[in-house]
C-alpha cells in the first residue's frame, strides 16, 4: 500500500491581513480647499500658494447666490480647490500632516472612513515661506478612503450598488491611517 503523505512539521500561519484583495483599503482622494468668502485679487494669491503646495492645476468654486452683505454674486469665484489622486495624494498627504504634528482626532473621521482636518496657516508646512505679496491663508483637508470595486457607484452606465460588507468604517479608516501613514490617533 503506497500512499504519499505530506506530513509538515510546521502549523499553518494565519496571518491578519485580508486573503482577499479587492479588501484592500486604498486612499481615493484627497481634497484641498481654501474657503475666501471674497472674490478679487485675494483669489489669484490663493491660486498660487495652493498651486506650489499640491504641484498641479488648481481649480476655483463659486458663489451660489447673491450676498449683498458680504458683497457677493452668484457665480463670483470665492475659492479654491485641488483634487489629488493615487500616488500623488499620499505623498502630500503626508506632507500636510506635518503641519499638525502627525496627529488627529478620532473625531475627524465620519461613518463611512473619511477624514477632515484643519490647518490654520499654510507657513507651517516645512518647505513653504512667507511671501508677504500673498499673504497666509489656512485651508481644509478632506481625505476618502475606499477599496477596489468603488468604482460601480460612480459609472453612467450599469450603475451597481457598494455591499455594507465592503464599505470602510470609522474603525477601518482609524487603523489604516495608524499602520500604513504612522498618524497618531488621540
Amino acid at each position: 500500500m503506497n500512499v504519499n503523505v505530506l506530513e509538515t512539521s510546521e502549523p499553518v500561519k494565519k496571518t491578519s491581513e485580508p486573503v482577499n484583495p479587492m479588501k484592500n483599503i486604498r486612499i481615493g482622494k484627497v481634497c484641498v480647499n481654501i474657503g475666501l468668502g471674497k472674490s478679487g485679487a485675494i483669489v489669484e494669491k490663493a491660486k498660487a500658494v495652493l498651486t506650489q503646495i499640491a504641484g498641479q492645476a488648481v481649480g476655483e468654486s463659486y458663489a451660489k447666490k447673491t450676498l449683498r452683505d458680504f458683497g457677493i454674486r452668484k457665480g463670483d469665484p470665492i475659492g479654491v480647490v485641488v483634487t489629488l489622486r493615487k500616488k500623488l495624494a499620499e505623498e502630500k498627504l503626508k506632507f500636510l500632516f506635518i503641519a499638525i504634528d502627525n496627529r488627529i482626532s478620532k473625531y475627524s473621521f465620519d461613518k463611512n472612513g473619511g477624514c477632515s482636518f484643519g490647518i490654520k496657516e499654510h507657513i507651517e508646512l516645512p518647505g513653504v515661506k512667507y511671501d508677504p505679496d500673498l499673504g497666509i491663508f489656512g485651508m481644509d483637508v478632506t481625505t476618502v478612503l475606499d477599496r477596489p470595486g468603488y468604482r460601480v457607484n460612480k459609472k453612467k452606465r450599469v450603475k451597481g450598488i457598494v455591499g455594507k460588507s465592503h464599505r470602510v468604517t470609522k474603525d477601518e479608516a482609524i487603523n489604516f491611517f495608524k499602520d500604513t501613514l504612522n498618524i497618531e490617533v488621540y
